[in-house]
């Protein structure tokens, strides 16, 4: 009999972030209802019903243990989520039904409290888990003939690739594993590995195991972690024999679900972006979303299943093949849904809503997976007879029968291939039948022995590390997602650890701009020293690292552009604790936002606006991706520069809104630039990163072509070339109005002038002039009621960018206008278009001179890119372009301030005595490695001397150009890059 999909919705308290951002509740819980209200009132409160609708949101109290009580009837515990899912999930396990439990909400929403939970608050698997374990005992004791077996595997998808995360080796396979279909079991993860297990304490080790192996090979592949979803099958086997009856064995799989983040799937690409679909990370998101609504439509029908003619697209990704069991097949499934409290995630929270809101609707038909355990044991020989008799050719398909089903002639060479792979799954159902027999052949007891001992070296292993970590340094990883953070930890256990990708490294890193030789941490007594190897890039708190200094106790460590490191030094902890000293709590956001404050963007949250705030956040969002984008391009050749890039709603042709952080790519062979919205470039950062790890994996075709690669950008599109801001105060009056308006870009930039007329009209449409006495308005109130007519010209266009004046046109929106006007296009720097409008409003009320006197109209200007270079540039790599880039933006700034301020900076000369002076720094440095390498402890003075001239440079215009720059909302010196 069908059954819905059982679906739970919880909403957890405010969090830190949500609490500093004084955010106010959106959500609402009456009854099984969700409620959730739009932060500004716009729109009326939504109401979704489901299953469950807990409130943990407060009404709590914590005890002596640590576990979340109730104080009124409304808080919903762990104790609670779990006897309304847990316990169903448990009694449908033993009864050999498949259950699935899925998780699902924005990252940080609360998924993994509920599922897993921490400390004495127990999720739902831990407890199923332990309860397991202890009828097992109960059943075996009573009756020790019986078996059962209980077995764990853990797979990632991301990026449409199946990895084993409990198998790091598969972690390195090129595609990731591969999945095929069995005739009756449905869709599996071919050479995924299974694991033994007697207790709940040897699940969380292995899961503990499955999530450190994730997070270093999300590290490794600079993969982000809240696009990936994670499976957890437990399988359950029980084998029984009740008095006078033959042996059976019921098996019931248990999966957890971990979905990606809810706010990824919202904002997937950029509309209007040619490759929006092109990154094959999205694909299982959009996949999931298109199998719901499919199943949501065949529930509808409510015709048997197998009969609807609607078609629903399992095999469309790699997720959705895994999962069509728990969603369209044989499984008892539930769904917990997780939401934010908070107006400022209320997109996200209602994306959440309306995806369960589709789930609830599904049905789905479990079946008790029970048979006779002799007859499972002899079908599984039958059919491994049946796929050598096919293997041997007796029983493959004819390839000219696949002809005829092709409607066309097949090749020799894609005969061969599709030969091939019918034998490659052929083989694959043969090895998984075969192991099925060899786990049937092993006795319980046999296999629980050898569990036993994997489990106990597992401990001894973990027991080892811990007491080292009580003595000795060492590093852990922090990580975008808090769940895998700290999972991983390198020991500093000798004087000397080299850190890099290479051999002879003792803390092994992989992945982007890593350098064989990263850095060396050096140990002195209790001082421990880092030291960056040459072009290494490295940060310390914040500040890049370029010469060897000593850390301290809560250090941030950031390795090139993806590994961040915290140091943990128990002397100086031990140290601090003891004299009563704060000790600082480090997490992913708070080296964000100190890398960002140290590169000179303000990130002081005191008398913020919630606008203000939330660029904020975007901004510290974005940074790190910048920082990966820049590295990729660096690393591939691509000759293109990433930088943050802050533009005003008037920048963007607005008269009124916020702020938008938007990313600048360049061109740094042709002097091009485009402005890509955050969603346009997250979506291409992802296809950089595929494009990267194609180049790792030694792709022959890792390049693509202009139209898929995700850095090209083509100068046949319209860029921004900036706007004019014209006042319309003077129709208020009915004055003409005719002047040069200045056009300014994001940075507000002069980019050239706009000329403008405004003529105010008499009835018949000629103009009024300033003899027209009955046309004199004292008061523009006195317009209200009346008709007005005027003529808007836009004349032309002065000294626009030589370098954006190929097909130049103006935009605008007039009042109420709805759509766009266009002036004519044009090439040339000061384009004459002669364009005019008359416009008429009947009758004047007072919204027209609001507009009039307070709006400004915001006419855009817009051109196309030419295609230059100084024919030296293509032969230079990115990276020596990006050192001339910044040398050019630093001359071009320290030029104008010079100018501005009329001290008469000599630039060529300021511009020597920096390299003169950099020049020193390297040859000191040399003296200084050179006497580490003899094993000396001192620097001859009289060397140094030497190097040192004995004119002191005079560097204070160079300083000042930097520090009031730096201060300077709008410019480029602070842009991230």
């Amino acid at each position: 009999m069908a059954e819905s999909i059982k679906v739970a919705v919880r909403v957890r308290p405010f969090n830190m972030r949500e609490q500093e951002r004084g955010a106010k509740l959106v959500i609402d819980m009456q009854g099984n209802t969700t409620i959730i209200n739009h932060p500004k009132g716009e729109a009326e409160p939504k109401k979704f019903s489901f299953d469950y609708s807990y409130w943990s949101h407060n009404g709590y109290k914590e005890d002596d243990q640590g576990y979340m009580h109730a104080e009124d009837s409304r808080y919903c515990d762990q104790a609670r989520v779990f006897k309304d899912l847990g316990e169903g999930v448990l009694s449908n396990a033993w009864k050999g039904y498949n259950c699935s439990l899925f998780a699902y909400g924005q990252t940080g929403a609360g998924k993994s409290y509920s599922i897993v939970g921490y400390g004495a608050n127990k999720g739902v698997i831990p407890v199923v888990c332990q309860r397991l374990f202890s009828k097992i005992e109960e059943k075996i004791a009573a009756n020790p003939k019986e078996e059962y077996e209980v077995t764990l595997a853990m797979v990632e998808i991301y990026n449409e690739q199946v990895r084993d995360l409990l198998n790091p080796e598969t972690l390195k396979i090129k595609g990731g594993l591969k999945i095929r279909e069995h005739p009756k079991k449905g869709f599996y993860v071919d050479k995924l590995t299974y694991h033994k297990v007697g207790s709940y304490e040897n699940i969380e080790m292995k899961m503990d195991n499955g999530t450190k192996n994730r997070t270093v090979a999300s590290t490794a592949m600079n993969a982000t972690s809240s696009r990936a979803h994670t499976i957890v099958a437990i399988t359950f086997v029980q084998k029984t024999q009740a008095q006078g009856e033959q042996p059976m064995t019921k098996t019931s799989i248990i999966n957890l679900v971990d979905l990606a983040g809810s706010e990824r799937a919202a904002s997937t690409g950029a509309a209007g972006d040619r490759l929006k679909e092109g990154a094959a990370i999205n694909q299982s998101l959009s996949t999931l979303g298109n199998v719901i609504a499919a199943l949501a439509d065949v529930a509808a029908e409510g015709k048997p299943p197998g009969k609807s003619k609607i078609i629903v697209p399992f095999r469309d990704s790699s997720l959705t093949k895994l999962l069509k069991n728990a969603l369209g097949g044989n499984s008892k499934t539930v769904m917990m849904a997780a939401v934010s409290p908070a107006d400022i995630n209320y997109d996200e929270s209602l994306s959440t809503l309306k995806f369960a809101d589709r789930v609830k609707r599904i049905k789905t038909v479990a079946e008790v997976n029970e048979s006779p355990t002799e007859k499972l044991i002899r079908e599984l020989r039958e059919e491994n007879a049946k796929l050598m008799k096919m293997l041997g050719g007796q029983g493959i398909p004819e390839i000219s029968a696949l002809e005829g089903a092709s409607g066309g002639e097949v090749s020799e060479e894609e005969k061969e291939r599709m030969r091939k792979e019918i034998e490659e799954e052929l083989r694959a159902q043969m090895l998984s039948n075969q192991k099925e027999l060899d786990d049937n052949s092993k006795s319980a007891k046999e296999k629980l022995a050898e569990m036993e001992r994997a489990m106990k070296e597992e401990r001894e292993k973990r027991k080892a590390e811990d007491e080292k970590r009580q003595k000795k340094p060492y590093l852990w990883n922090l990580n975008e997602d808090p769940a895998l953070s700290g999972i991983v930890t390198h020991l500093v256990e000798r004087t000397k650890v080299l850190i890099g990708k290479g051999d002879k490294c003792q803390i092994k890193l992989q992945g982007l701009s890593i350098m064989d030789e990263h850095a060396l941490i050096e140990v002195d007594k209790h001082s421990l020293f880092l030291t960056p190897r040459e072009n290494a890039k490295v940060t310390l708190n914040g500040d890049n690292l370029t010469a060897r200094t000593e850390l301290n106790h809560c250090d941030r460590i950031l390795f090139s552009a993806g590994h961040v490191y915290v140091l943990h030094h128990p002397y100086q902890f031990k140290k601090a604790v003891k004299e009563g000293k704060d000790i600082q709590t480090v997490t992913w956001d708070t080296v964000q936002t100190e890398i960002a404050e140290k590169s000179g963007f303000d990130v002081d949250r005191k008398g913020k606006t919630e606008e203000e705030l939330l660029l904020q956040e975007d901004l510290i969002s974005l940074m790190p991706m910048v920082n990966e984008a820049n590295a990729i391009s660096m690393e591939l050749d691509k000759k293109k520069a990433f930088e943050i890039a802050l533009v005003s709603p008037q920048a963007r042709g607005l008269a009124k809104g916020r702020t938008e952080v938007m990313v600048k790519i360049s061109d740094l062979v042709h002097q091009n630039s485009w402005l890509w919205d955050r969603n346009k470039f997250i979506n291409r950062k992802y296809k950089m990163l595929e494009m990267y790890q194609n180049y790792v994996d030694g792709d022959d075709d890792w390049d693509l072509s202009e139209e898929n690669d995700p850095f090209y950008e083509t100068v046949a599109s319209h860029v921004l070339i900036g706007q004019a801001q014209i006042h319309l105060k003077c129709l208020a009056y009915l004055i003409s109005f005719e002047e040069s308006v200045i056009i300014t870009d994001y940075q507000a930039q002069e980019r050239g002038y706009l000329q403008i007329e405004i003529d105010p009209l008499k009835e018949d449409e000629t103009p009024i002039s300033d003899e027209d006495d009955d046309y004199f308005i004292e008061e523009p109130k006195e317009l209200i009621g009346k008709t007005i007519k005027y003529r808007f010209k836009i004349v032309g266009a002065k000294g626009l960018p030589h370098k954006i004046s190929n097909d130049v046109y103006c935009e605008f929106k007039l009042y109420l206008e709805d759509k766009a006007n266009q002036t004519e296009h044009k090439t040339s720097k000061n384009p004459d278009w002669n364009w005019s409008k008359i416009y008429s409003h009947s009758p004047v009320t007072e919204q027209l001179l609001e507009y009039f006197n307070d709006e400004p109209l915001i006419v855009k200007v817009w051109g196309k890119q030419r295609l230059e270079s100084d024919g030296n540039a293509a032969n230079k790599t990115t990276k020596e372009l990006k050192t001339q880039n910044e040398k050019d933006k630093l001359a071009s700034y320290m030029k104008k301030m010079a100018g501005s301020s009329g001290t008469g900076t000599d630039l060529a000369g300021a511009l020597q005595k920096i390299e003169h002076m950099l020049q020193m720094v390297n040859e000191v440095k040399k003296l200084s490695d050179d006497a580490k390498a003899a094993g000396k402890k001192t620097v001859d003075v009289a060397a140094i001397d030497t190097i040192l001239s004995p004119e002191r440079m005079e560097l204070e215009d160079v300083s000042r150009v930097i520090k009031e720059e730096k201060n300077n909302p709008n410019s480029q010196i602070c842009c991230i890059q």
